[in-house]
């Protein structure tokens, strides 16, 4: 039976040694820190993962360590093809597909990459569908990097009906496109999933099936609080949605290194060091501790806000909830 990919989705980051390799004990902590804060599922090998300066044999081997670490506790979706012809990328989902991952996500970018346009991105797509693994669930990553490339209707509506496709992590960050997405995908397994932390609210309310933005490194618990309560106590979800859409704007102050610092005042590693980011982020960016500093004081008053409503609910006619917030 294929696991459902949606909800509360973080977009993993990958700590590092001092010596430059992955911090496997680390990831670890890190796995059951997204877990523990009510994560739906998990994303590893993306480019918050840093998959483009990571060798083939590291994303591969970073996508098994999540499966593995996730256990049967939340399904695990990885992408990490990056290379520009079709049989390298072939080579490359091949192998993350071996490592037993709950999906594997296909980077939008890398389909049509010479951006020849016409027919070439279901062309292109087509040529993997037909060699790729036929049972394992597939997704599609409108990854901003090298370039963003997002879905025209039309490709959307045909990866939708192939029957294939669980889930898109729409960045087209544009309210009125999620809203049109769900409407063309309605009726097939494809989910739309949001990463825009300013639009998250309300793409929620309009059928987006989840959200798996990049401050899902900072306070997952919120966003899942957002997506499950919101119906049952609006007023506080509103005002929470301003603060997580203006904390989220941290995110070019050195992301996915900024992640790092926060995990490391948390402990859980002990190393900041990222491939992406090589410069240091204190000097490039003033007052960016007070900013930290800042941003958890704002989800420690939302939490306490929340566990002083989460007793009392006040069901309001005609909604509903699933009611997991832990």
């Amino acid at each position: 039976m294929t696991k459902k990919i949606e909800g509360i989705i973080p977009v993993m980051i990958t700590p590092f040694t001092e010596s430059g390799q992955i911090d496997y004990p680390g990831l670890g902590r890190l796995v059951e820190w997204y877990i523990d804060n009510g994560s739906d599922a998990l994303f590893a090998v993306c480019q918050s993962s840093e998959m483009q300066f990571l060798t083939l044999d590291e994303r591969v081997a970073l996508a098994a360590f999540v499966r593995q670490a996730a256990a049967s506790h939340v399904p695990v979706i990885a992408s990490g093809h990056v290379s520009e012809s079709l049989d390298d990328q072939l080579a490359e989902l091949t192998a993350i597909a071996a490592t037993g991952v709950d999906g594997m996500v296909l980077v939008t970018n890398r389909l049509d990459a010479k951006q020849e346009g016409g027919s070439k991105f279901i062309d292109d797509l087509s040529w993997l569908l037909d060699r790729l693994p036929k049972q394992i669930p597939l997704g599609l990553y409108e990854c901003p990097a090298p370039y963003r490339r997002l879905l025209t209707d039309d490709e959307l509506t045909f990866c939708a009906n192939t029957g294939r496709f669980v889930i898109l992590k729409d960045v087209s960050c544009d309210l009125e496109t999620v809203k049109r997405r769900v409407t063309l995908t309605r009726g097939t397994p494809l989910a739309i999933v949001n990463a825009n932390a300013a639009i998250a609210f309300e793409a929620m309310k309009a059928g987006s099936r989840g959200f798996t933005g990049v401050f899902t490194n900072f306070h997952p618990d919120l966003y899942k609080w957002l997506m499950t309560e919101h119906a049952y106590h609006p007023a506080l979800a509103d005002e929470l949605s301003v603060y997580l859409a203006l904390s989220a704007m941290a995110e070019p102050m050195g992301y996915p290194k900024l992640a790092k610092l926060y995990h490391q005042r948390l402990g859980t590693f002990s190393c900041t060091d990222s491939r992406a980011v090589t410069f240091d982020i204190r000097e490039k960016f003033w007052a960016l501790d007070a900013l930290l500093d800042k941003i958890v004081e704002g989800a420690e008053h939302y939490r306490t806000r929340i566990a002083t409503v989460a007793s009392y609910p006040a069901p309001i006619s005609g909604t509903a909830s699933s009611r997991s917030y832990r």
